[in-house]
């Protein structure tokens, strides 16, 4: 399995033509049974890996999700959650950016929903929508009063890469600063997207889910493929790389997503962190004192029933 998710990783620089990447890898090594296995197993080791961060308080983890509608985002993060202490996990979904936000900078929004040391963080869509949805939708940029922006005409591949290197610019900060950055596209095919919307109109249990607005984004669908290669090709770095995940089967998507978190988890090589020579004396007395106690002694109020005192 890791062998596989290596070749999910987009390379520093590599021009991604993304009509080359499987929406469903033909070739899998277990099957959906098996798999559905493996992720309960690989959720639970998450878990232990998330207690770890938490003790060592010198990490960070934030976990960017980006799709097409109706790819699976929503359910691999509640899948592959699951099993964590949701203390320690933040999801932070964004959608059209407010007033207060268009204000103050189109990363500023994401600065301020950074995880502090020993969490996860989740970007349920992201920073990279100021790379996608304005790519397509260009007008979109305008409300942002951007003083080098004065019509859609100054929008030009010039501005695309400067945005690119400020992104690029952001990770890296974070990364220098202790937060793991792990990026993943899930890529659905337009086949399958076409399923899915088909099943949240026909279900009504689904409805909610579909939007009339979704098809005509689909309509634009060679334009966002077009946004999301370009966006590959410019901002998956060692520091913080893109995953292209194939997206068709849910339960492989998932599972794929989590083997590469655990595997890239392992290369912190962490342990519970170890007691110096105070720490541990103080351990041991705490222990002497509580073996010392007297036997069936007990604290708190007498026990009570229908709301009296026990009568002797």
């Amino acid at each position: 399995m890791f062998e596989y998710i290596d070749s999910l990783r987009v390379n520093s620089e590599e021009k991604v033509k993304l009509s080359k990447w499987d929406t469903d890898y033909d070739h899998k090594m277990v099957t959906k049974e098996e798999g559905i296995l493996l992720l309960e197993q690989g959720v639970k080791r998450l878990s232990q890996m998330q207690d770890m961060l938490y003790a060592h308080d010198q990490y960070s983890m934030l976990l960017v999700f980006q799709a097409m509608d109706a790819a699976g985002k929503d359910s691999a993060i509640k899948h592959i959650m699951s099993g964590l202490n949701p203390q320690g996990v933040k999801v932070t979904s964004y959608k059209t950016p407010s007033s207060t936000e268009l204000d103050r900078g189109y990363l500023w929004r994401h600065y301020t929903q950074i995880p502090a040391r020993g969490e996860i963080g989740i970007f349920n869509r992201s920073h990279y929508e100021n790379v996608l949805v304005t790519k397509v939708h260009p007008e979109y940029i305008l409300a942002e009063n951007n003083p080098e922006i004065s019509s859609i005409r100054d929008i030009d591949d010039q501005f695309w890469k400067k945005r690119f290197k400020q992104i690029n610019g952001f990770e890296k900060t974070l990364h220098e600063n202790g937060t793991i950055v792990l990026k993943f596209f899930l890529h659905v095919s337009k086949a399958e997207q076409k399923k899915r919307f088909l099943e949240r109109i026909e279900d009504p249990e689904k409805n909610w889910k579909f939007s009339i607005g979704d098809l005509k984004e689909r309509a634009r669908w060679d334009d966002y493929m077009n946004a999301y290669e370009d966006m590959l090709s410019h901002c998956s770095h060692d520091h913080a790389p893109w995953f292209v995940i194939p997206a068709d089967d849910k339960w492989f998507a998932r599972l794929s997503i989590a083997a590469i978190i655990y595997k890239e988890f392992q290369k912190l090589k962490f342990s519970y962190p170890e007691l110096d020579a105070k720490g541990k004396k103080e351990l041991e007395l705490a222990k002497k004192m509580l073996l010392a106690e007297e036997p069936g002694k007990k604290g708190g109020r007498n026990k009570v029933e229908g709301g009296r005192k026990k009568k002797k």
